[in-house]
C-alpha cells in the first residue's frame, strides 16, 4: 500500500506539488495572528503556489527529463529524444524564476506564472493531438499530468487575479 501511493506521489508529482503548496500555505496561515484578512490568505497561497508548484515541481520536471529521461518517456509513451533535454533544461528556468519570485512582490510572481502557464497549456494541447492522432493514453500523457497541465496554470491566473485585487492599498 505504502509503495502504492509513494509511486502514485511521485508518478504525478505535478499535483503532489500542488498539494504540499496548499499545505504550507495552510501552515503559514495557521500561525498568523486572528482574524485572517483576504490579503493574507492570497498572499500565502500565491506565494507557496509559486514555490511549490511551480518551484519544485520545475525543479523536479528538469531532474526527470534530464536525468532519468528514459523513464520519463517512457511514462509519457514516447521515444526517447534530445528533445527532453530542451524541456529539462526550460523547466529548470521556470524553477529557477519561480525561486526567485517566492519572496518577491506580485509582478515578478506574475512573470513566474506566466511562463510555466504557456508551457503547460501547450503541453496539454499536445496531449490532447497525441490522445487523437497515436490514441497515446500512457498515464504521463493522459493521466493526472494532462488535468494539472490544464488546472494548475488556471489556479495561478486566479491567484494573481485575486492578488492584484486585494492588493494591499499604501497608507
Amino acid at each position: 500500500m505504502m509503495q502504492a501511493l509513494i509511486s502514485f506521489l511521485l508518478s504525478n508529482y505535478s499535483l503532489t506539488y500542488l498539494l504540499i503548496g496548499l499545505l504550507a500555505a495552510a501552515v503559514s496561515l495557521a500561525r498568523l495572528p486572528r482574524p485572517l484578512d483576504s490579503v493574507s490568505i492570497v498572499e500565502s497561497l500565491l506565494r507557496y503556489y509559486v514555490l511549490f508548484a511551480l518551484g519544485f515541481k520545475g525543479l523536479h520536471n528538469f531532474v526527470m527529463h534530464v536525468i532519468f529521461g528514459d523513464l520519463s518517456a517512457r511514462f509519457i509513451g514516447w521515444e526517447q529524444s534530445p528533445f527532453q533535454a530542451e524541456v529539462g533544461f526550460a523547466s529548470l528556468g521556470f524553477a529557477a524564476v519561480a525561486f526567485f519570485a517566492y519572496r518577491r512582490g506580485l509582478a515578478t510572481r506574475a512573470a513566474a506564472v506566466i511562463g510555466p502557464s504557456c508551457f503547460s497549456l501547450g503541453a496539454a494541447g499536445g496531449h490532447v493531438y497525441q490522445m487523437i492522432a497515436a490514441h497515446n493514453f500512457a498515464p504521463g500523457n493522459a493521466g493526472i499530468v494532462f488535468y494539472t497541465d490544464i488546472g494548475i496554470p488556471i489556479l495561478g491566473f486566479t491567484l494573481l487575479w485575486l492578488s492584484r485585487k486585494h492588493e494591499r492599498q499604501p497608507n
